[in-house]
């Protein structure tokens, strides 16, 4: 059974389109316009088992934050439609992810109930192209998107390279334990009966 998708939004600011399998074998192919953003994509693919294609064409001549901010839309949506009614999947998920001074937790909830909380703080505004402020807006989008809960925290960390890749690897891996079967679970994870 594929749980594939494929969503296409587009807007006067952006058109995006994200094609997106939750059991493949991390392959990516990710063309944002912003090569940090690029960058952590491709981590987020690789470190989740996903398969995932992201093509956007934004307004970058006004600054990345319409690219970034309707990417996680975009990803969020993929991620809810590729998961389909959610059957035997173990829906919660977490990580805690060392990268180098960087230690960063994240934990979900495949709930269909979005809430965003992140504690992270970074020193400087830029990292390569991509504004700092955006990793905010980003994961908003996301679990949002996906109507999921999301806490990210940076427990420790100096630079602002490690601690935003850390928080999208972190966030990876624990999506793929969320989204994973466990035999155990015969129809949703719920006392409601449904997510």
């Amino acid at each position: 059974m594929s749980r594939y998708a494929e969503i296409n939004r587009k807007t006067g600011e952006t058109d995006i389109t994200v094609k997106l399998e939750l059991d493949g074998t991390g392959k990516a192919d990710i063309n944002t316009g912003i090569g940090f953003f690029d960058h952590m994509l491709d981590a987020f693919t690789r470190h989740g088992f996903f398969d995932m294609t992201v093509d956007v064409k934004g307004d970058l001549n006004v600054d990345g934050h319409h690219s970034v901010e309707d990417t996680g839309i975009v990803i969020g949506q993929a991620i809810a439609k590729a998961l389909g009614d959610k059957k035997g999947i173990r829906r919660y998920g977490s990580m805690l992810l060392p990268m180098d001074e960087t230690l960063v937790m994240s934990a979900i909830d495949l709930c269909g109930r979005p809430y965003f909380d992140m504690d992270a703080t970074f020193t400087a505004p830029m990292v390569g192209d991509f504004d700092t402020q955006l990793v905010r807006e980003f994961f908003y989008s996301v679990s949002y998107g996906a109507m999921l809960n999301l806490h990210l925290r940076v427990v420790t960390g100096i630079n602002d390279h490690h601690k935003i890749e850390a928080m999208f690897k972190a966030f990876s891996k624990a999506l793929d334990e969320a989204t994973s079967f466990d035999p155990r679970v015969t129809d949703v994870l719920s006392t409601k009966g449904s997510l």
